[in-house]
């Protein structure tokens, strides 16, 4: 996945189950991370006697050797310095390192290449008083032992993987409800662009759109430009919402249903437009053992289907849009329920639609993906699209809290509620004014010390302020049926610097 992004993860709280030997922990991994980590190295945690699995770390493989052994260092703090945090020191761990083969490469030849870097992770671990248990190479559908010296059990040309299903973790994961959601490439292809002809069009949507919004967002004295822009571009995506909700047909929308923003040609490009090479295309790979191929058919077949819902030039709308800061986090309000649903089908096309030169704008929708996902229980999808955005935008801040806040295994719901609050709190005065009898109750009630108390009341900006609000308790109602929670009027001054 990503070169310069980790992910970790606490102790899980599943079935117990007794995993033995190097086969049963290599057709574990997957129902651990909920996907196949292609081309990752993974650390998890094991406690007490009889190694209870906790926290893991994943990252992507470095491409070069010489980055190895920082790498391994790095992982090994990363873990034990968690598990410490926790109040769970590490008494072991495992070691993963997959990586599919090259063109001409085998499986062994992949064990080989990377030896170097697992005697590095071994010894990085050991500088820190911790045992590696087992390290193992998962290539080509076959699993290798670094630590195994029996060729009966770890034959020096590999082991094949279990067949889907048919063992103990597979059986007890079914049991449990936990899927996997396919390999970490499939996953992140979901969320980056797919060439084709359409691209270039997207280009000329989002010069356009650049060239009228930037100076809306970023040159307006006096804010007036800026805030009509914002409940421009949050009207629109509401519009969008409700089109995925309950779609009228499944022809592509035309374009004059576009948002109202004045057309620039689209020969113009913005000078303050970043430029990035193209991202590189998404191979499909080899077939994986315990890999559901349908889910991957599927979630392509219904990407196709969301991206033919929304146009170049609303697409387009939308990515400037959510470069300022205030309407992105208005817009992370739509989190839960059918608003929840939808709002990550939006964020996914938006993702994709962000081609080269515009992949640093990605990290807006990236974040709202990883959000979105995190809040309605999908952790493995919140931590791949949040690492992507931080390689789209490594200085991100909302993308770093949550990011942290994901690993750490902190609760979305305090996050939820500090939302909930803030959208209450800025329509509760635009309410109709209630009735006589109505008032009076209120004061009543308000006289017998009943008020009811909200939370945090406005947007918190900085990094300590973010990580206080996690600590507020549940709160507020849920947004549960078609057409609540529409965003309103409101918010502080934000630009895409202000992340």
């Amino acid at each position: 996945m990503n070169a310069n992004r980790h992910e970790t993860s606490g102790p899980t709280r599943t079935q117990q189950i007794t995993l033995r030997g190097p086969a049963e922990l290599a057709d574990a991994l997957p129902f651990m991370l909920g996907f196949h980590p292609t081309d990752s190295v993974v650390l998890v945690a094991l406690h007490g006697e009889h190694g209870r699995f906790g926290g893991r770390v994943r990252l992507g493989i470095p491409g070069s050797p010489r980055e190895w052994a920082s790498t391994a260092d790095h992982l090994a703090e990363c873990l034990v310095e968690g598990g410490a945090r926790a109040g769970a020191r590490p008494d072991g761990i495992v070691v993963f390192l997959c990586q599919d083969p090259a063109p001409g490469e085998t499986g062994r030849r992949v064990m080989e290449r990377l030896r170097p870097f697992a005697q590095r992770l071994r010894t990085a671990c050991g500088a820190l008083d911790i045992p590696v248990y087992e390290a193992l190479c998962i290539s080509d559908g076959l699993y290798f032992s670094y630590c195994c010296p029996d060729a009966r059990c770890c034959p020096p040309d590999g082991t094949p993987l279990a067949l889907s299903g048919t063992t103990v973790m597979a059986a007890t994961a079914a049991y449990a409800g936990v899927r996997v959601r396919g390999s970490l490439r499939d996953m992140e292809a979901r969320l980056k662009p797919v060439g084709g002809p359409g691209e270039e069009g997207q280009r000329a949507a989002l010069d356009a759109a650049a060239a009228s919004l930037v100076p809306r967002i970023l040159e307006d004295p006096e804010g007036r430009e800026r805030t009509e822009t914002r409940e421009r571009t949050l009207s629109l995506a509401r519009e969008i919402l409700r089109r995925f909700a309950k779609p009228k047909t499944p022809k592509t929308p035309k374009t004059s249903k576009a948002p109202q923003i004045p057309q620039i040609p689209q020969t113009l490009k913005d000078p303050k437009t970043p430029s990035h090479p193209s991202p590189p295309s998404n191979p499909t790979g080899p077939t994986i053992p315990g890999r559901a191929l349908t889910d991957t058919a599927e979630g392509a077949a219904a990407d196709a289907a969301d991206d033919a819902l929304i146009t170049s030039e609303e697409a387009a709308a939308l990515i400037l849009g959510l470069q300022d800061r205030i309407t992105r986090d208005r817009a992370a309000e739509w989190m839960e329920g059918w608003e929840g649903t939808a709002a990550l089908r939006l964020w996914r096309v938006l993702a994709r639609r962000c081609v080269a030169p515009y992949q640093e704008y990605a990290a807006a929708p990236l974040t709202l993906v990883g959000w979105t996902a995190w809040s309605t229980g999908d952790e493995p999808t919140a931590r791949v699209a949040l690492g992507l955005a931080l390689d789209a935008d490594p200085e991100y801040v909302f993308a770093q809290l949550l990011h942290q806040a994901c690993n750490e295994g902190l609760d979305p719901e305090s996050l939820r509620s500090c939302l909930r609050s803030e959208r209450d709190a800025r329509t509760a005065p635009e309410q109709p004014s209630p009735t006589s009898s109505r008032r009076v109750r209120m004061r009543a009630s308000r006289r017998q010390g009943t008020r009811p108390a909200l939370g945090r009341v406005g947007r918190q900006t900085g990094a300590r302020d973010r990580r206080a609000a996690a600590g507020v308790r549940p709160g507020g109602p849920a947004t549960g049926r078609l057409g609540g929670g529409s965003p309103q009027h409101g918010g502080q001054r934000g630009t895409r610097s202000g992340r």
